[in-house]
């Protein structure tokens, strides 16, 4: 296939290189220094020079804040069988948009990324591709995942932003929560240095993309109940009950197995 990658950042870049050792590939990017870091692909800065080599699909890798605007500037200069994708964490605005974008379509969500994930071993990784889309897109994908080695799982476009509530606006809440009590420790342990290495890693990430997941409709009952916890655990703490504290603590360890 003809594909072009739309965005040279770390994912768009991963895409690349895993995709053009078969396929005919270009990466297109506005900013021509994050070219510099991509090989065995054509490299465009213009969505002019797309006309040309008239790809059989578009996967969308354009930062979240800028995916359906890179969809946008991208679809004049595409034919109408173009199959687009995206592999966005946020999908809002996006199932209005497939629906009257007049291409066929496949949403993804590789369910790792570039700050803690290693890129080379995704033998422990997940991958979330959207029913809605459609059958060729979803083939692609699933092969392409499955020879990476990623646990698939097919989700609902809802399905996919009530699981992204969980596995992401728990952690990351938290993760922020940690963080805004942070202080300088000259002598930090190591559950402690854990904890600030993933912060370290959360905040690394863009502004919009940390804002975009935790305003997901489905966050606030997530927050709820980590608000749940901490009242009870708070409760526990300041009665001093150890028997409420070993049940409490055995029953953490229940949901952790």
């Amino acid at each position: 296939m003809k594909i072009l990658i739309i965005g040279a950042g770390k994912m768009g870049s991963f895409f690349c290189d895993i995709l053009s050792g078969k396929h005919e590939v270009a990466i297109i990017d506005t900013d021509p220094r994050r070219l510099l870091f991509t090989f065995n692909c054509r490299r465009f800065c213009s969505f002019d020079e797309v006309d040309e080599f008239a790809p059989d699909m578009v996967i969308n890798a354009a930062t979240v804040k800028y995916t359906i605007d890179a969809f946008k500037a991208v679809l004049p200069h595409v034919a109408k069988g173009c199959i687009l994708s995206d592999i966005a964490s946020v999908k809002t605005g996006l199932p209005e948009f497939y629906a009257g974008c007049g291409h066929p379509f496949v949403s993804t969500h590789p369910m790792f990324g570039p700050t803690f994930a290693s890129l080379s071993n995704l033998g422990n990784e997940n991958a979330i591709i959207i029913s809605e889309s459609d059958h060729l897109g979803k083939v692609f994908f699933k092969d392409l995942y499955n020879e990476l080695h990623l646990h698939i799982e097919e989700y609902t476009f809802s399905e996919h932003d009530e699981t992204i509530a969980y596995s992401l606006s728990i952690p990351f809440a938290s993760t922020l929560v940690f963080a805004g009590c942070m202080k300088h420790q000259s002598a930090p342990g190591t559950t402690f240095k854990r904890h600030k290495s993933i912060a370290d890693g959360l905040m690394s990430e863009d502004d919009y993309l940390l804002s975009e997941i935790l305003f997901n409709p489905n966050t606030q009952r997530q927050l709820e109940k980590i608000r749940e916890q901490l009242s009870e655990l708070q409760s526990i703490v300041e009665r001093r009950d150890s028997a409420a504290m070993a049940e409490y603590l055995a029953r953490v360890r229940r949901n952790l197995a």
